[in-house]
């Protein structure tokens, strides 16, 4: 059974920083392209960022600069270190796993307020 569960979200003021993580179990994870997605209130699910399976990274524009994705063999977990967060990157963040399939993880809420 393929698992993906993330962590690390939770309620940080604006300018901090948080360090979420996805670990997966039941997929080979070396072979996988690893993303973050996320979806604030009203509105639809954006790619964040992602890293292949050889360590090529991509990012939205908004999130260029202060995102950063990174990925761990040995521990089959994909990293999302964020700093200089913003009200607007309030959202449910989601583990993806991309393949031949695709796979989801339950998310986890980052609030950024004040």
């Amino acid at each position: 059974q393929v698992q993906l569960v993330e962590s690390g979200g939770g309620l940080v003021q604006p300018g901090g920083s948080l360090r979420l993580s996805c670990a997966a179990s039941g997929i080979t994870f070396s072979i996988y392209t690893m993303g973050w997605y996320r979806q604030a209130p009203g509105k639809q699910r954006e790619l964040v960022a992602t890293i292949t399976s050889g360590g090529v990274t991509t990012y939205t524009d908004s999130v260029k600069g202060r995102f950063t994705i990174s990925r761990d063999a040995a521990k089959s977990t994909v990293y999302l270190l964020i700093h200089t967060l913003r009200p607007e990157d309030t959202a449910v963040y989601y583990c993806n796993a991309h393949n031949i399939a695709a796979y989801w993880g339950q998310g986890t809420q980052v609030t950024v307020s004040s």
